[in-house]
């Protein structure tokens, strides 16, 4: 059980640091273009990054209830 736990938890920290790069370099893409259609509601560069940053945020929440899970099964 541990150990399928441990797979699991590498996979949601990979996952995690994935997303980050791709949200990163989204951003670094960003253009002067893309900032000057502040009026016009958000650029697709704006969408991407924010999904990439998004999906960091649920990849980091899935690692930390997968470290909790392993907490409370190492106290019982």
């Amino acid at each position: 059980m541990n150990t399928v736990l441990i797979i699991f938890l590498v996979a949601a920290m990979i996952a995690t640091l994935v997303a980050l790069i791709r949200g990163v370099v989204a951003f670094l893409k960003t253009t002067e273009e893309d900032l000057m259609h502040a009026g016009d509601g958000p650029s697709p560069s704006s969408q991407k990054q924010n999904k990439a940053m998004m999906h960091r945020v649920m990849f980091q929440a899935l690692a930390i209830v997968i470290v909790v899970i392993m907490l409370f099964a190492a106290r019982g």
